[in-house]
């Protein structure tokens, strides 16, 4: 075999290893992990913490394989957890997690447990140690950084968590510039999921992030909207309609639906 001594020749092939070389170090740097959720099948996650918020809404607490794997979500989608009533009959519901796939190694679940409900059952019955039966991602929303300029966005009750998801996706890039308007409507002051985690938002993100809390049943001294979501509490508290501006609203299939300004 001929040996080739070119000084050109060998500053290519230098040339050529260095640029190899930066290539796998940006594709390792950039690699995202891959999720743990599979849109098919039912994968099993282990309960490490039950959190009682108040005397029905917990917040749950499950552990991913790897303290570095994440879960996979897209921001505006959800996942469906399977589970058994009271009578032991298989029920399945959709919820959407209240952390991200920057919070790695885990994710979490704020659950409002009705006494009626049959997914609420096999929430109020779960333990530390117990296993969740969780697939997805499920959802036709899914957000991009920027796709519009400010979202209004109308919840109610549990409905915040989707919400939730999107805003802080939103508000924890320092890229996206995307104004958000929340107008959460519930029946008291008790019923308010996520109260301190919004009110954090809105003290950490003045200038983006506005929310508007509206009561069937206000307690005395209350400042905050009163009765029903009306029109006139959109057109007050949510960006004036336009071709950049995006209203979404939850359904009762738990899907996230827009209409656009």
């Amino acid at each position: 075999m001929e040996l080739i001594n070119s000084p050109e020749i060998l500053s290519i092939a230098v040339a050529v290893v260095a640029v190899g070389a930066a290539t796998a170090v940006y594709f390792y740097l950039n690699k995202q992990p891959k999720g743990c959720l599979d849109p098919e099948n039912f994968r099993e996650f282990k309960l490490v913490e039950k959190k009682q918020l108040s005397h029905n809404v917990a917040k749950f607490k499950f552990a991913l394989p790897a303290p570095t794997s994440v879960l996979g979500l897209p921001i505006g989608q959800h996942i469906s957890c399977r589970g058994k009533d009271s009578l032991g009959e298989e029920v399945i519901k959709p919820y959407t997690p209240t952390t991200l796939d920057t919070d790695v190694g885990y994710f979490e679940l704020v659950i409002k447990m009705y006494p009626q409900g049959r997914m609420s059952h096999h929430f109020r019955e779960m333990h530390e140690g117990d296993y969740l039966s969780v697939k997805g991602p499920k959802g036709r929303f899914r957000y991009t950084p920027g796709q519009v300029r400010a979202f209004g966005m109308l919840a109610g009750g549990s409905g915040i968590t989707p919400m939730f998801q999107v805003a802080r996706a939103i508000l924890e890039d320092p890229k996206d510039n995307t104004k958000v308007h929340l107008i959460y409507a519930n029946v008291t002051y008790e019923d308010i999921l996520l109260k301190e985690e919004l009110d954090g938002l809105t003290s950490k993100y003045p200038d983006c992030f506005k929310v508007y809390y509206v009561l069937n049943q206000p307690p005395e001294g209350w400042n905050g909207g009163v009765g029903f979501v009306s029109k006139e509490m959109i057109q007050a508290h949510c960006p004036a309609p336009s071709a950049d501006i995006q209203v979404i609203y939850i359904r009762l299939c738990y899907t996230i639906h827009s209409f656009e300004g």
